[in-house]
């Protein structure tokens, strides 16, 4: 099946349009990763970036600024940056994760150690910033490194509300605009700003792009409990597994009576887990709609996300941003 084909998915569609925009974005992603007095930054870089990952960021930055009409070449630079931030998150949450596994690899912290991880993804976020100064915009600049403290703020709070069964969902909604949401919203923000936009469109973007990363990360957590670990590269139940307090079991813990509530504490505030307890787990959510009830809640951000970009001029790349709304809430079903 062609990319060029309506049947083939968004983002395939999307990498399409925008490869030769992507092809010099990676080689400054390759140039700037590069160090010459710290031979071990390229070589944990490489390994992460060179991963395969969709690079669905950055191409959001070149999508929305060529959607706004923009030629170049400050878009490139601004989406090496999204990249950038991106992949330093990564390396640092593989080390507060304790995970061993990304996209089908070893983690860096695996290979290496969590002291290489720490110290490249800092180089990282420092390469960002040098990256985002050279547009010479100070609203890019602001947008872009108010984008990376919120992202850190955001997996802060999760560290104290992930396991705390008052989290309710409007603390969730506030770590996934963190962790999630806030790059997603800068990426596209940018992409009009850089475009020199109108004001109502460069806000139309920014809309996208929040309720975009917020549908993703809610299917994401929804797909931790219904996925197909082939499809999902995760197992079922991962984040029960790890005591992740994401909104299935939220909506679940606020039906909850006594009984079922006395479980949620021992096994996600206490980390007590028995043989059985995941079923239970999936047994209990299934008794309460929780799942329904949360890909109620990823269709209704996809369906604002949509909405935002219906504003914008009409164009075959607005329509596959369009379209990768629907997509991201497809896995759901």
């Amino acid at each position: 099946m062609g990319l060029d084909t309506p049947d083939a998915k968004p983002h395939d569609r999307l990498a399409a349009m925008l490869a030769d925009d992507m092809g010099q974005v990676n080689t400054l992603i390759r140039a700037r990763m590069a160090s010459k007095h710290a031979p071990r930054i390229p070589e944990v870089t490489a390994h992460l970036v060179e991963a395969g990952g969709k690079r669905l960021r950055p191409m959001l930055t070149l999508a929305a600024a060529r959607i706004c009409g923009y030629d170049g070449p400050f878009h490139i630079h601004l989406a090496a940056t999204v990249e950038f931030i991106h992949t330093a998150t990564l390396l640092h949450d593989d080390v507060v994760d304790e995970s061993r596994q990304r996209r089908g690899r070893p983690t860096a912290n695996l290979l290496w150690d969590n002291k290489s991880s720490v110290l490249v993804g800092d180089y990282l976020f420092a390469r960002s910033f040098q990256l985002m100064t050279e547009p010479g915009d100070l609203r890019v600049l602001e947008i872009l490194s108010n984008a990376a403290a919120t992202i850190a703020e955001g997996e802060v709070l999760q560290l104290t509300a992930a396991q705390d069964l008052r989290t309710d969902d409007s603390i969730y909604l506030q770590v996934v605009r963190g962790k999630t949401a806030a790059l997603f919203s800068a990426a596209t923000e940018v992409g009009g700003v850089i475009a020199r936009a109108e004001e109502s469109q460069v806000q139309a973007l920014y809309a996208y792009g929040d309720a975009l990363g917020i549908a993703f990360q809610i299917a994401d957590d929804l797909l931790d409990y219904q996925g197909v670990s082939s499809a999902t590269g995760k197992n079922v139940g991962d984040d029960f597994r790890e005591r992740k307090l994401t909104l299935p079991v939220i909506k679940a813990v606020a039906a909850a009576d006594e009984t079922e509530r006395a479980f949620w504490q021992r096994t996600i505030e206490k980390g007590r887990q028995e043989d059985g307890d995941l079923d239970h787990a999936l047994a209990l959510l299934k008794k309460h709609g929780a799942l329904e009830a949360t890909r109620d809640e990823a269709l209704l951000w996809a369906g604002r996300a949509k909405e935002s970009m219906a504003t914008l001029p009409p164009s075959e790349m607005r329509d596959v941003l369009i379209d990768l709304a629907d997509f991201v809430v497809s896995r759901l079903y």
